[in-house]
């Protein structure tokens, strides 16, 4: 191809991108054509030239990882999946914002092959391509030997200027420049618009330098129109394997828009019917038309995205000659590539006796860490600045540090909402279990990870302790009540509230057989008692979510039900009851979601519906808790906030006694 025609062909194929955006916005009257018009020449340059893909095989291991975390652009992302030849149809893109379309108001992960992760929400997809970096660097860490560079992908994504007015933002920078991410490439597409007018009117700052500041390899591209600027850019960045590259490129919202161009007006809605068709005629396109892509175009990326198959198979061929010299790394990551979890790691899982002293289940929860660490060596996590608070760290590894990137001990500082995003673009990575712990009063400041983990139906494993007003002394601020309600009530989490060591190796295990969204583990930081299996329920039985710790010799008269701390205050209850002649049923509720995965005849069996006397004990809201407990039952939990004072005296004062627990039972019963 000549060299005036090359040029040709590429114009004409970034131009095609506006047009098919700015159709499939007005099409579905809904949308933001603006993005797509401005940043179509970095996409071009990322999807022709630099990434490596192979759109036949989206699971190919060292295939570059694209975020467009500028998500409401995902036209310029559809558009592009569509030419290179991914399973996208022309029919797709018309059907954009549609009734089960695979082309979502903003990207999903798991709709259509090709899109790396669930971006939206801004500054979220900048901390995933965080996590996917350190999961790239650890990866390569344990598995590539001289001669065998089996992966070396980098990590590319396009970020907005409201990405980088997110808080999330800044703290997954600062991560990724002190760990010298090197394979982090971001596009910054500068065009200075947001929702509300000029980005002037809040964001003068000097972006460039705050992320040299972060130790970011920065660079500036003036006119977002030159692609032999940004190709360059791109090229220097992937030359730089010592720090993470920020390239800032000046764009133009709506670029060809007569009347919309570097206005707001395009940022959120279509552009009119009109100002369509004079796009349409200012890159030479017939404006009666709709969804036009020429077929010189098609077929110039479509062969660019052939060249993915040859490229995957050059890896495979390199696996294979892996294989032979390294049988037993090959062995272990086709194992965790699969989700496979080694056999017999179970067997590693401790038991404690009810001899073994008071335990806090964080206490316990670290012990069962570093019973299975050595088993499963793809489990890697850390927490917020609080490892000797949440027991989290895997003794005898190193921690992962740009000297070190195959130390399985993280330290995120404290940035508690960069952690969740980074855990999820680890757990999008295959070949990595991730784990990230905190307080669970600051799982406030990670509810977007943890909701869109949800979302891509994907397993990072958060771990809270300091789960209620059993903390003490610290106070209302870090006395947990709402966030146990606020976390159930997350369509596709999995919350587990242990209520003792034993409670707790299962939860673990649950936590790591589950592989369809994102598990919740809450821990106590006080002391709590083991509790018998030879006398009592075993624990075991948690995978079902609820179960009969102890019951009565006769039908019982009223069900005490609690979970994490309190079941232990119900088990004192119980014998209490027993004393005075009333038979009562204990049953410990680890975990809600895992319950009504149950089947009606286990329901039935743990709460029948002839014992309408029932009684929910938890220190924390009492909001959900009703469902079990009937319009015959109650609630001790807490409606207000707790107070700094030991534990003990927050229990006695909120009602958290066996004296208190009796007294309403009988209160039910109507006995005095």
């Amino acid at each position: 191809m000549a060299e005036d025609t090359q040029e040709q062909i590429e114009q004409l194929g970034i131009n095609t991108v506006r047009v098919l955006s700015i159709d499939a916005v007005q099409k579905a009257n809904s949308g933001h054509p603006g993005m797509p018009m401005g940043a179509a020449p970095m996409g071009h340059v990322l999807w022709a030239d630099y990434m490596r893909y192979n759109p036949k095989n989206n699971d190919w291991p060292n295939r570059d990882r694209f975020i467009l975390s500028a998500g409401h652009g995902c036209m310029l992302q559809y558009s592009f999946l569509y030419l290179t030849g991914y399973d996208c149809t022309l029919d797709d893109l018309k059907n954009f914002r549609q009734l089960n379309s695979k082309t979502a108001g903003h990207p999903e992960h798991g709709l259509m092959p090709g899109i790396d992760v669930t971006t939206g929400p801004l500054g979220q997809g900048f901390a995933n391509g965080v996590g996917f970096a350190i999961a790239q660097k650890h990866l390569a860490a344990r598995f590539n030997k001289p001669g065998f560079d089996l992966f070396n992908y980098n990590i590319y994504a396009i970020c907005s200027d409201g990405d980088m007015m997110e808080g999330v933002t800044s703290e997954a920078a600062s991560l990724a420049g002190h760990l010298k991410l090197g394979n982090l490439i971001y596009l910054y597409d500068d065009n200075h618009i947001s929702i509300e007018g000029s980005t002037g009117i809040t964001f003068t700052e000097d972006v460039a330098k705050r992320f040299e500041a972060y130790d970011w390899h920065v660079q500036v591209v003036e006119d977002g129109n030159d692609i032999a600027a940004i190709a360059a850019a791109v090229k220097n960045a992937k030359d730089e394997t010592s720090r993470p590259s920020l390239i800032k490129v000046r764009t133009h919202i709506a670029y060809g828009s007569p009347n919309k161009v570097d206005t707001a007006g395009a940022h959120g809605s279509p552009l009119g019917a009109e100002e369509v068709k004079l796009v349409k005629k200012f890159f030479g396109f017939d404006p009666e038309k709709f969804f036009v892509v020429p077929e010189e175009v098609l077929n110039y990326y479509r062969a660019i995205g052939e060249k993915g198959t040859a490229l995957e198979k050059k890896w495979n061929e390199l696996f294979s000659k892996y294989k032979l010299s390294f049988p037993g790394l090959a062995v272990e990551y086709e194992a965790a590539l699969g989700g496979k979890l080694p056999e017999g790691w179970k067997d590693k899982l401790p038991m404690f006796e009810p001899s073994d002293k008071k335990m806090a289940t964080r206490q316990a929860s670290g012990k069962v860490l570093n019973a299975i660490a050595e088993s499963l060596p793809n489990l890697i996590g850390g927490s917020a600045d609080l490892a000797p608070s949440t027991d989290t760290n895997l003794n005898g590894y190193e921690s992962f540090t740009p000297n070190s990137y195959d130390g399985r001990n993280f330290h995120f500082g404290i940035r508690e909402h960069a952690m969740g995003a980074v855990l999820n673009g680890m757990a999008l990575t295959k070949g990595v279990i991730p784990y990230g712990a905190t307080f669970l009063i600051f799982s406030e400041y990670m509810r977007p990870p943890i909701r869109l983990a949800a979302i891509m139906k994907i397993r990072p494993i958060f771990v809270y302790t300091h789960d209620s007003i059993g903390l003490g002394e610290d106070g209302t601020t870090h006395q947990p009540v709402e966030q146990l309600i606020s976390l159930r009530s997350i369509p596709n989490i999995t919350l587990i509230r242990p209520a003792d060591a034993n409670e707790t190796a299962q939860a673990w295990r649950v936590a790591l057989e589950h592989t369809t969204g994102p598990v919740v583990l809450v821990f106590t930081r006080q002391g709590l008692p083991i509790i018998d299996q030879s006398k009592f329920g075993k624990a075991t039985e948690l995978e079902k979510g609820a179960y009969i710790l102890s019951d009565s010799f006769v039908d019982p008269q009223i069900i005490l039900v609690a979970s994490g701390s309190e079941v232990d205050l119900i088990l004192q209850a119980q014998a209490k009851l027993t004393e005075i002649g009333i038979p009562s049923r204990v049953v410990s509720m680890p975990s809600w979601e895992l319950f009504e995965k149950q089947d009606a005849e286990y329901k039935e069996q743990i709460f029948p519906s002839a014992i309408k006397k029932r009684l929910a004990v938890e220190a924390g809201s009492p909001l959900g808790w009703h469902k079990y407990v009937t319009d015959e039952g109650d609630v001790i939990a807490m409606t207000g906030f707790g107070e700094s004072a030991p534990a003990e005296d927050l229990y006695k004062l909120f009602g958290f006694t066996v004296e208190n627990v009796v007294n309403k039972a009988m209160e039910l019963l109507k006995i005095k």
